[in-house]
């Protein structure tokens, strides 16, 4: 039988209306991936601080901002498997509390090569969030709930790019020290992963704060979709990548980073060099250009959750949207290579990010295509192709405007990436979990 549905075919009838503890936990990681973003990009801000201080050149600096990256990438997979076996509680109170105390000691670094050993540290404990997150969304919500849940989830990470420079920033210029903004930084990051462990529950019932009708809306949803499902054929983890789907999804999220990475990485030094903003002007453009990513992620998952629930099937409403984010944002960042107005290029670049971000549905995706037990591998194996991009994006973007002088040919390889997107978004089928 056709597998391909709209929302589940019933309503909570409880004469006692469900709580909302589910969106809840995902305004909280909303707020733990933001943190992410705000104690990654720290080093960043501090590096003018800091390279004077060990008196470090440029590819030292270049090896400590990139070894975030490194760990980050290689724990993603293994952080989807421990967050399939003891469950996206544990996991992601673990990372939090293990990121903030990498973030906090960093602040008694006494050379270059220590602070590397923290952005290490740091890279591996923050990389199981994402695919804890992703099965924390398969296990909490209905699948026409999940593109909201996803876009919560991810939404943290412009939202987190807008506020961390300023953060970090004020706290060394607050305390005029590099080190005490770390240790402040990493210190509220434990008492957040403190708080994600008493709020955070594995499962919907047993959560103290949900009532009977939530509990049963949510265990409805899920039988209906198990209901769908496929017979599993018990092959192991590897026979996932038998499906053109998975290779889509690890490419997509790849192609997605590709952007999103480049324009996170090389947009700061491009609007300075090529538009002469001075740093006021460069920080209130920044935090346009990301906080319009935030607003349009939120947008993106009501966008996808309505049309599911009003009977739009998966493929057409994930087809459809990631089609036009990424039409949209790849006409937009090309056109930015064509505008000499300063205030038009930062109007463009908030464009792409705004429909970009709509790609944060893609952590629903893990949760369509393999089974609760299972949606965490899958998550990690897809954010490890994200964070393929992470490394490597910077370095050849930098390669290019390097030997070219120019930031043209930096700006056709991201609409390049984006209309790789666009093809990969579209092999993707929504409609079934993989009989695996």
């Amino acid at each position: 039988m056709s597998t391909e549905s709209s929302a589940p075919p019933f309503e909570a009838v409880d004469a006692v209306a469900p709580t909302n503890v589910r969106w809840r936990i995902f305004l909280l990681m909303l707020m733990l991936i933001a943190i992410n973003y705000v104690d990654r990009a720290s080093i960043s801000v501090a590096m003018p601080v800091i390279s004077k201080e060990f008196d470090i050149g440029l590819e030292t600096q270049g090896f400590i901002l990139s070894a975030f990256f490194i760990t980050y990438a290689l724990m993603q997979v293994p952080g989807g498997m421990l967050a399939d076996r003891f469950k996206p509680r544990a996991v992601i109170a673990a990372a939090t509390l293990g990121w903030g105390f990498f973030q906090a000691i960093a602040a008694v670094s006494f050379s270059a090569w220590v602070l590397v050993l923290t952005r290490l540290g740091l890279g591996a404990s923050e990389a199981p969030i994402y695919p804890a997150g992703g099965k924390l969304n398969a296990i909490w919500m209905a699948s026409n709930e999940r593109a909201r849940g996803a876009t919560l989830l991810d939404g943290g990470a412009p939202l987190g790019a807008a506020l961390g420079s300023a953060i970090i920033a004020g706290l060394i210029a607050e305390f005029d020290s590099w080190r005490v903004s770390f240790l402040v930084a990493g210190v509220g990051t434990m008492l957040c992963g403190l708080f994600a462990w008493w709020y955070i529950r594995d499962n919907p019932a047993d959560h103290p704060s949900v009532n009977k009708a939530e509990a049963e809306f949510i265990a409805k949803a899920h039988a209906h979709e198990d209901s769908l499902a496929p017979a599993s054929s018990g092959g192991g983890l590897g026979a996932y990548f038998r499906y053109r789907s998975v290779w889509c999804m690890c490419l997509g999220w790849m192609f997605f980073n590709a952007v999103f990475y480049g324009l996170l990485t090389w947009m700061p030094n491009y609007l300075a060099a090529v538009h002469g903003l001075d740093i006021k002007q460069l920080g209130g453009s920044l935090f346009a250009m990301f906080f319009s990513g935030f607003v349009g992620e939120l947008v993106g998952g009501q966008i996808g959750d309505r049309w599911r629930a009003r009977g739009g099937t998966p493929n057409l409403v994930f087809r459809t949207l990631f089609g036009v984010a990424a039409l949209i944002s790849t006409a937009s960042v090309l056109s930015v290579a064509y505008v000499h107005d300063s205030l038009a290029v930062v109007m463009l670049l908030s464009s792409t990010l705004f429909f970009l971000r709509w790609c944060g549905m893609y952590w629903a995706i893990p949760g369509i295509l393999a089974s609760r037990a299972r949606s965490g591998f899958l998550g990690g194996c897809m954010n490890f192709s994200g964070n393929i991009a992470g490394v490597t994006v910077p370095v050849i973007v930098g390669f290019i405007v390097q030997r070219t002088g120019s930031y043209f040919l930096a700006l056709m390889f991201f609409a390049l990436a984006g209309l790789a997107l666009l093809v990969c978004s579209t092999l993707i089928d929504y409609s079934r979990k993989l009989p695996v």
